[in-house]
């Protein structure tokens, strides 16, 4: 077992090496334990893939803190590779409402997560420039004395309003109260991603799916991102292929889906617990 401390050190680090690495996005146990036999570094939740598995909408409303963190430790417990949490708005609109989620996540061995600053209110969707910076000032000191990497969202552009220089201004904040990584999920295009990693002096992550996805990591570590994560496209993709085979028996009365299916017993390997923490 690698412990809490290392975890956090070896996250860290990813984000200073040259170029960008992907953090991608499991939704429990079982799909984290296959995400870490591919060798990737480290793996971040994803509220949304977590939500549609508790047969759920992706919102603010759909899941509790406790669900959230649950969910979280199963994933923590499934792999030795670093975990980051999507905390969405940080489970309640008060700066320490976010500091708590914080402690709370490291006392179940995450060492990272994401505070965003959106407030699940669809007639007034982001918080206040002068709260949403509160919020994280308090998050980014709940983290100080702990091993976690605190990462700040900007949602103009999730909830419409592309505003990149007022999505700017609020990283640059979120930077200046102490984030360690920025995100501002649903940037349009390799322009504007560039844009936003000039303008701001802290490591940027880009989730992949929500727009144009014919940039590569190569493209995207040009353009100086140093994190890519997928948010719930994995769990999505997923579920497009359960619908497709599905769609084919009830249609066709066929089964031909089963020739693409993870053969049993590869996926009982990738369930070990042995094979989930073997080191790299």
């Amino acid at each position: 077992m690698i412990d809490q401390a290392d975890k956090f050190e070896r996250f860290k680090a990813l984000h200073f090496n040259d170029g960008a690495f992907v953090m991608p996005n499991p939704w429990d146990a079982g799909s984290a334990r296959l995400l870490a036999s591919l060798g990737f570094d480290a793996l971040g939740t994803t509220s949304a893939g977590y939500a549609f598995s508790k047969g759920r909408r992706d919102s603010c409303a759909a899941l509790s803190r406790a669900e959230i963190l649950d969910n979280a430790a199963e994933i923590v417990a499934a792999t030795d590779l670093p975990v980051s949490a999507d905390l969405e708005d940080g489970f309640g609109p008060s700066p320490e409402n976010c500091a708590e989620t914080i402690r709370m996540s490291a006392a179940v061995g995450l060492v990272g997560g994401s505070i965003e600053d959106a407030t699940g209110n669809p007639d007034d969707p982001i918080h206040d420039h002068g709260l949403a910076v509160e919020r994280i000032a308090a998050a980014a000191e709940a983290a100080r004395d702990l091993p976690f990497l605190l990462t700040a969202r900007a949602e103009n552009y999730l909830w419409g309003k592309p505003d990149l220089d007022d999505t700017i201004r609020r990283l640059q904040a979120f930077a200046d109260a102490g984030a360690d990584v920025l995100y501002a999920p649903g940037l349009p295009d390799l322009q504007t991603i560039r844009q936003v990693c000039q303008a701001v002096d802290r490591p940027v992550n880009v989730v992949m799916g929500l727009t144009d996805g014919s940039f590569s990591v190569a493209d995207l570590a040009q353009a100086g991102v140093r994190r890519i994560s997928v948010g719930g496209y994995f769990a999505r993709a997923a579920l497009g292929a359960v619908m497709r085979a599905a769609q084919e028996v009830r249609d066709k009365g066929t089964f031909t889906y089963a020739a693409d299916a993870m053969p049993g017993e590869q996926a009982s390997q990738l369930m070990s617990s042995a094979t989930a923490r073997k080191p790299r």
